[in-house]
């Protein structure tokens, strides 16, 4: 899955794209609000992870605009700023969930599992069509309950393909979710 990560201190932001990563999803980052609002409006995103203090543009505006285009990316905000009126602010303003920074990582992939199986209308990690079943958490792949050795990328292409299914892709879309 794709997820822009729009964060402006470099070493969360590398911390959290080396953990999005591990968990097998491609990942981009952006420190600039105004930059990440055209990253966001011109590709396709599965997952933002937004802070709210950001130069430029700040996160609630960059989710005002988000949720202005009926964009259906889930969105966690991600901040220091954790009192409940701007809590309620965000997720009235149509953020899907909120982590108040510090957090621990676990905390962070259990969220971001949880809000892309959201997204793609499947209420487990556990993803399944005919007699294939794939784990999200574990990034594994069973094929008639036997372990197939995959590599990342055809994983995360067969978890494209089995979250959708019927949906027809032409290529350049594929290519440009892996």
């Amino acid at each position: 899955m794709r997820i822009l990560l729009v964060e402006d201190a470099a070493d969360v932001a590398e911390a959290i794209v080396a953990c999005t990563r591990r968990m097998g999803h491609d990942t981009d980052w952006e420190s600039n609000g105004k930059r990440a609002a055209e990253r966001v409006l011109a590709d396709c995103y599965d997952l933002l992870i937004l802070d709210v203090m950001l130069p430029d543009m700040d996160g609630l505006a960059l989710l005002q605009r988000v949720r202005g285009r009926k964009l259906a990316t889930q969105v966690l905000m991600l901040t220091a700023r954790g009192e409940i009126e701007e809590r309620v602010e965000a997720l009235d303003m149509g953020a899907n969930d909120y982590l108040v920074k510090p957090f621990d990582f676990r905390e962070l992939e259990a969220r971001v599992r949880a809000l892309l199986r959201q997204g793609s209308g499947t209420p487990t990690n556990l993803l399944s069509c005919a007699n294939l079943t794939i784990d999200r958490k574990s990034r594994t792949v069973q094929l008639d309950g036997l372990a197939l050795d995959l590599t990342r990328r055809e994983v995360m292409l067969l978890e494209l393909l089995v979250a959708r299914p019927g949906r027809i892709f032409i290529k350049d879309e594929l290519i440009d979710r892996l």
